[in-house]
Formats: structure tokens, sequence, C-alpha cells
């Protein structure tokens, strides 16, 4: 009866050490989307006063695999110029970089990254409105890992 009660026991603290594991590792992906979100707002934040841009509310949050980049269509307008803000967590050590593509899949626009590698601003004018692609995906120069991802769009 003793070792059915230490096992119904051990796996009864196994269960509350995986919860609280999980609730933690859930915590930090949390924390690194309001870092990453934090780093594109203050991208956005410098080209509202220098470039008179208008950013959107809201940011595109995803995560990023170290294996694998990320494609995010976005609706362009003809007559608009972009700047499309990117970002990873600033002390996450990861170096970020990508480009705009145009229907063929041609990267166009330039790309103005950040010096520390963790993001980049993507400046665009469309010739044609239509659906567009962001690409992103980790530069060799950083850490090879895992993590969150944001991305801003602004107009004038």
């Amino acid at each position: 009866m003793s070792s059915i009660l230490k096992s119904h026991s051990l796996r009864r603290l196994l269960c509350l050490w995986m919860l609280a594991f999980g609730a933690v590792a859930a915590a930090v992906q949390a924390d690194d989307r309001e870092d990453a979100d934090a780093a594109a707002q203050a991208l956005a934040r410098d080209q509202e006063k220098l470039g008179g841009y208008a950013f959107r509310a809201e940011s595109w949050i995803g995560d990023l695999s170290k294996d694998v980049g990320k494609a995010v269509k976005m609706q362009l307008f003809k007559g608009n110029d972009y700047c499309i803000g990117v970002a990873v967590p600033r002390k996450s050590g990861v170096y970020v970089t990508g480009a705009v593509l145009d229907f063929q899949g041609q990267p166009v626009g330039e790309i103005q990254p950040v010096l520390d590698g963790w993001g980049f601003l993507l400046f665009f004018k469309p010739k044609k409105t239509g659906v567009y692609v962001v690409t992103l995906r980790l530069d060799e120069k950083g850490k090879k890992k895992d993590t969150a991802c944001a991305i801003i769009t602004g107009y004038k």
C-alpha cells in the first residue's frame, strides 16, 4: 500500500513540477513577445519623428524559428511610401534580416539594419496595389535560437 501512495505522490509532484515549468516557459515566451513588440515600436517612433510615417497601432507578433524563416503577407497600396519595422527582443543575441518580395518573388525596396542586429527597417514604394510578402530569417552573425518577432507597418 505504501508503494502505491509513494507512486501516486511522485506522479502528483511530477505533474505539479511540469505545470510550474510550463507556466515559466509561457511567461518567458510572453516576455519575449513583449520585448520584440517594444523594439519594433521604438523603430516606429523614430520613423514617425524623423520620416513622417504614420504607423498602424498594432504590430504583427509571431514566432521566428531558428531553422525556418517566416513570410508575412501584406496589402500595400500604390502611391504610398512604406516603412516596415521588424524586430526581435533586443537582448536575445539574435540577428534578423529580411526583404519585401514583389509579385514575382523578387526583393524590392531598401533595407536599413539596426547596428546591433536585433531589427531592421524596410522602405518601399509599390508601383502596383496588391499583396506583397515580407520575409524574415535569422542572420548568421547572431545566435541561432527560436525567438519572438514583431512587425509594424507605417506609411506616408
